[in-house]
């Protein structure tokens, strides 16, 4: 069986297994207080230009979106987000178990606008019965989005400054980051993205890391007392040293963006495997998760030796599905595909 169902179904990339084992014995202090931490902290913030941002080693997405969020909001506050935002839609009501409310948006690429956002904050504000509602406390995005989409600079600048206008920290949920810093369509860098947020995360657990993401906040106003949610919500791990371990090696000789491209680059050959066979896309996606439209009848044929995440229900008899690459899927598990696929039209 060969699977295309995510990207992170492997390990890790040799380069952060051979560091955890040299450092296997060394002795450190705990809770991400140790210099492989201190010295993966100083390589993200040269990498984002951000000499004064905090860098906070957490382990994994959802616990990472919780408490980020739990941290910015008050009680009677919810978050604004895309309707196919992964807190609204993939995390088991993880925010709403905070005491916390998803304002979804609706969308129908995985994106949301600036003026969808001011209009639900003037919505509120000026409705009669504001007290008795939610109040938009913050702005939730995913780069890239949930379908594979990504926010142009322009995009983001208008989202970033019409939550400055409104008094919403902007939070960019950065699980795929690489991704889609190294797409085709990609028009920013990441100095660029980390000014045009109040506080994102770089996402290792589908990036190349065993697990860990690196929540980097900008905002001076958000910096106070984060540890503190951190160890509240369970994210104060230990071992800290093994994030940062994994971390600083993602980060020497751009290893997270070389390892992103390749995703990419595989990514290409997957989507000209489908629309070179015919079938249509469900998003127009340039990042690593491609979304074929498949009949229900080969869809249950390609099963049987590939792995692919179902998706939506298109019409009675046909499905969107994804297919993942990652730093890891080989030329020869593309290569398979490739011959499957074309076999279905035999």
């Amino acid at each position: 069986m060969i699977y295309f169902n995510s990207d992170y179904l492997e390990g890790a990339h040799p380069s952060i297994m051979k560091r955890l084992m040299e450092t296997n014995m060394a002795q450190s202090v705990g809770y991400s207080e140790d210099e492989y931490c201190a010295a993966a902290r100083e390589k993200i913030k040269a990498a984002c230009e951000a000499p004064d941002a905090d860098v906070h080693f957490l382990v994994g997405g959802t616990q990472t979106n919780t408490t980020v969020i739990a941290s910015i909001l008050r009680p009677y506050q919810g978050v604004i987000a895309p309707t196919t935002g992964h807190i609204n839609c993939h995390e088991t009501g993880a925010i709403e178990s905070t005491g916390h409310k998803v304002l979804a948006l609706p969308t129908d690429n995985g994106k949301i606008t600036a003026q969808q956002i001011e209009e639900y904050y003037l919505w509120h504000h000026t409705s009669p019965d504001f007290e008795h509602i939610v109040m938009p406390g913050m702005v939730y995005i995913s780069y890239p989005t949930e379908g594979g989409t990504i926010y142009s600079k322009a995009e983001l600048t208008a989202i970033y400054e019409t939550c400055q206008r409104c008094g919403l920290p902007l939070y960019i949920d950065g699980a795929r980051m690489g991704y889609g810093l190294m797409s085709d369509e990609c028009d920013l860098t990441l100095p660029e993205l980390a000014r045009l947020c109040d506080v994102f995360y770089i996402g290792g657990t589908k990036v190349g890391a065993l697990f860990g993401e690196a929540v980097v906040v900008m905002n001076p106003a958000l910096k106070k007392d984060f540890r503190f949610f951190m160890k509240q919500r369970g994210g104060m791990l230990a071992k800290g040293r093994l994030l940062g371990i994994q971390f600083d090696t993602l980060f020497t000789d751009d290893l997270y963006l070389k390892i992103s491209r390749h995703a990419i680059d595989i990514a290409h050959q997957i989507r000209e495997i489908f629309v070179s066979a015919g079938y249509p896309l469900l998003f127009d996606s340039p990042t690593n998760q491609q979304y074929p439209i498949m009949p229900d009848s080969e869809l249950a044929e390609i099963g049987k030796n590939f792995g692919y995440e179902y998706w939506e229900r298109v019409d009675e008899t046909h499905s969107g599905v994804r297919f993942c690459a990652s730093w890891a899927t080989t030329q020869e598990n593309v290569d398979a595909l490739r011959e499957a696929v074309n076999n279905l039209k035999k």
